[in-house]
């Protein structure tokens, strides 16, 4: 009975090593082989698949590359060609010649004034011309009578002092009516004719537009009245507000004396770029709102550009050479990752992690990840990305 039961254990520990296998190898290997999983990073479509998803690729070149940053701006007038008229006497408004908007000639009247205040410059002009000539004759006689002993030469003296006082006042006079208004041309009429005009007329200085008018006919106007304000507007300004975070990129993309790619665009003409030149680029910021003013001056013959508009002017860097750019839609982002799909073969795609650069709103600079002739996905990488997430999950 004892030889049975051992037997019989020793029968039982055999049946249950080999177990219910008919293939005990075989049944070992499958259970150390591992499972089958597609590689990481890795997406594989179908030529149909590609097609629908209109999947595109482009090559990774090196070449120039530029970035730009825009900052918001207005139109105003060329402050050097701006002239604020004021009436340089008190007096009434005769007449208003000129009118807001109106082209006006360099020269051409304005307006006309009656002032008494001119009138009696002129007639204290009169006076003292009269009062040197009677001075300058009686020195011519007191030097004759000097010769012939008839007076003495402190009286000469005397009188030729009073002329040297009448010519004083004189000049003096004189300087009060070009003071007032008066060109040499009227002062030389007024010696010929004798005759006192109290109506002064006020004159556009250059050729340009009317931009304001504050006078009508008939009320009195002061010495600080602002009349009419005249602009040629064939050149304006664009005054541009730079923060003072941007002021490095502006040193080192803008130069006044040469011709750096700045663009201008205006609101009202959203499709057109206009080119103008930086003429001046700002010394002090503004206290309240920390930014620096740059000036670029445009062209302005077919009078588009209206003071006050709304623009943004765009600054573009020097071009750094030999650097590696892709299209903006090639990377996608997952987090804090950014990565593009690069195309291995027809129809293998890899997502490869990428370290950026600049970007320009059109391409973004890689400093690392691609090689310069690797093939990047530039359209359809959605798709791609959708496979990629699928796979993840």
């Amino acid at each position: 009975m004892l030889r049975v039961s051992q037997l019989s254990c020793r029968m039982l520990l055999a049946l249950l090593l080999t177990g219910c296998s008919d293939d005990p190898v075989a049944d070992s290997d499958a259970a150390h082989a591992p499972d089958a999983k597609p590689q990481a990073g890795i997406v594989h479509l179908t030529a149909e698949e590609i097609q629908s998803g209109e999947i595109a690729v482009r090559s990774v070149t090196s070449g120039d590359f530029s970035v730009h940053r825009e900052f918001p701006a207005t139109v105003a007038p060329n402050h050097h060609a701006t002239a604020q008229i004021t009436a340089l006497v008190r007096g009434r408004v005769l007449e208003v010649y000129a009118d807001f908007g109106q082209e006006v000639k360099g020269g051409e009247v304005l307006a006309m004034l009656y002032s008494g205040e001119l009138g009696m410059a002129q007639s204290s002009y009169l006076k003292s011309g009269a009062r040197l000539y009677v001075t300058e004759q009686a020195f011519e006689r007191a030097k004759m009578l000097v010769q012939e002993k008839v007076i003495a030469l402190a009286e000469l003296q005397r009188r030729k002092g009073e002329m040297l006082s009448a010519r004083a006042e004189r000049q003096e006079a004189q300087n009060r009516l070009r003071l007032l208004g008066m060109t040499d041309d009227q002062i030389d009429r007024l010696d010929r004719d004798q005759k006192v005009r109290s109506n002064i007329s006020i004159t556009a200085p250059f050729n340009g537009r009317i931009i304001f008018r504050n006078l009508t006919k008939g009320e009195v106007v002061e010495v600080t009245h602002h009349l009419f304000t005249i602009a040629d507007l064939s050149e304006v300004w664009v005054l541009a507000n730079i923060p003072e975070k941007d002021i490095p990129f502006i040193r080192n993309s803008v130069r006044t004396d040469g011709n750096r790619n700045v663009e201008v665009r205006l609101n009202a003409y959203p499709e057109e770029v206009f080119h103008g030149k930086v003429t001046y680029v700002g010394d002090v910021l503004d206290v309240a709102t920390r930014t620096m003013n740059l000036r670029i001056e445009l062209s302005n013959r077919d009078h588009m550009l209206k003071s006050e508009m709304y623009a943004t002017v765009r600054v573009y860097s020097p071009p750094t050479r030999g650097v590696l750019a892709v299209p903006e839609n090639a990377v996608q982002r997952d987090r804090d990752r950014y990565y593009v799909f690069v195309q291995l073969d027809s129809h293998t795609f890899e997502a490869r992690d990428v370290k950026l650069g600049d970007s320009n709103g059109n391409q973004v600079a890689i400093v690392e990840g691609l090689r310069e002739g690797e093939q990047v996905v530039t359209n359809g990488g959605f798709i791609l990305k959708s496979e990629l997430m699928g796979e993840d999950l």
